[in-house]
């Protein structure tokens, strides 16, 4: 993908991965129930869902876990 870009091509991905978010230079529009919006990668939901969990595994699983 990265070769492509570099010889001008352009990708529309639907994606969950933060780790494809996270491609340098990508335009993230999040589409939602207020329709789609240009948003940095640092407010996607998947973004800050990962980081929560890489940041404290066990507080996310006790939450997830809960009854």
């Amino acid at each position: 993908m990265h070769d492509l870009v570099g010889q001008g091509a352009q990708f529309i991905i639907a994606t969950h991965s933060p780790i494809l978010l996270g491609y340098p230079g990508a335009d993230i529009y999040v589409l939602d129930a207020d329709g789609i919006k240009l948003t940095p990668y640092e407010e996607t939901e998947h973004y800050q869902l990962t980081k929560a969990f890489l940041n404290n595994p066990a507080a996310l699983l006790r939450e997830l876990l809960a009854d």
